[in-house]
């Protein structure tokens, strides 16, 4: 048993979804702090040549709010950013497919911020024909007072997983010998390079899934999500 834990984020990048795509049971934090310079309701997006910031605006409410507790602003203006989205990729090969999947995302009638990222995820997931099962944090009976490593330890070892996948950025966060004590196999996912055609212009890698939909073909996606190594 595979299993990934990951905070959900907006429209994230191509990583994100190999992940899934690379567990039996993923699991989404919604009972986590929100961070304001995370990248929760944030991501980017091609704008003229390079990249641009877009993020979710949220009503006002404490630091100490988690994921699930944040709304999304009353005024945020759907209509506007599809705008955005439509000047900058309607010459791209494939808009006409990828925009009609953000407009299903964005015109999702929930302002609940964890409900309304987990929607977008789950139709991307459903697009590329991921069907990874996903589950939320919260559903889960362990402390949920716990905190990194150990946080992630308990989920692992109550949904019974031999092995936990993590992404390499977090290599320096987890031991694999606290891992192995508690009967789990640590691995790390690293995607493998994957450049394409943006317009003629030097390459913006990392970009939303939005970017890489809007230039390559679905079954040329499905095909990248599995271009990565496990170490």
């Amino acid at each position: 048993m595979k299993v990934g834990v990951m905070q959900p984020y907006f429209l994230p990048y191509i990583g994100y979804f190999q992940l899934i795509a690379a567990v039996d049971l993923f699991v989404i934090y919604d009972n986590i702090k929100y961070t304001k310079k995370g990248w929760i309701n944030r991501n980017r997006f091609l704008q003229n040549g390079g990249d641009e910031m877009f993020s979710l605006p949220l009503r006002k409410g404490s630091d100490s709010l988690d994921i699930c507790e944040r709304e999304l602003a009353a005024d945020f203006d759907k209509d506007r950013f599809m705008n955005q989205l439509r000047g900058a990729y309607f010459r791209a090969p494939y808009f006409e497919q990828t925009f009609s999947l953000i407009e299903r995302v964005l015109r999702h009638s929930e302002s609940n911020l964890f409900l309304f990222l987990r929607n977008g995820i789950e139709q991307v997931c459903a697009y590329l024909g991921i069907s990874t099962k996903i589950i939320t944090s919260s559903e889960i009976e362990i402390d949920h007072r716990l905190r990194g490593q150990d946080r992630v330890l308990a989920l692992s070892s109550a949904l019974a997983a031999t092995i936990y996948i993590n992404p390499i950025g977090g290599v320096e966060l987890y031991s694999k010998k606290a891992f192995l004590e508690n009967g789990l196999k640590l691995q790390f996912i690293q995607s493998k390079k994957f450049e394409y055609l943006q317009f003629n212009n030097a390459f913006v890698p990392w970009l939303s899934i939005v970017d890489v939909l809007m230039f390559n073909s679905v079954d040329l996606v499905k095909f990248q999500l599995l271009q990565f190594d496990i170490v």
